[in-house]
């Protein structure tokens, strides 16, 4: 089974960039068959897409974020990472990691794959 955590500062003031880690345990990120994504839920809204690295490296962001959102992996040690900058209190939410099946070449998929357990990240000052 394919098991994600988020890591990082629960507070960040506005201004400054959020940054978090997810760490992918029981399956690869580089060769798996998946979108390796952030998601996040502000208070009371839905879920929103935010971003994801391919297996092969390749990015890709949701246009309303794209130009403050960067999404980088560090292979070695199975982890990608999210860098949110210029955050408002807007971007207050519980932040998740996910893998989203897709349809590539050269990959592998997993019989069983589970979210992260969501992490609160709040902007105040």
């Amino acid at each position: 089974q394919v098991q994600l955590q988020e890591s990082g500062p629960g507070l960040v003031k506005p201004s400054q960039t959020l940054s978090l880690t997810c760490t992918v345990s029981g399956g690869s990120i580089t060769t798996g068959c998946y979108a390796w994504s952030w998601i996040r839920q502000p208070p009371g809204k839905g879920l929103e897409w935010m971003g994801a690295i391919a297996y092969d490296g390749v990015t890709s962001y949701s246009p309303s974020l794209k130009s403050r959102t960067s999404i980088s992996r560090d292979a070695s040690k199975n982890q990608f990472s999210l860098q949110l900058s210029s955050v408002t209190p807007e971007d207050t939410a519980v932040y998740y990691c996910a893998p989203i099946a897709t349809v590539q070449d050269m990959c592998v998929l997993y019989e069983n794959t589970y979210w992260g357990q969501g992490t609160q990240v709040t902007v105040s000052s």
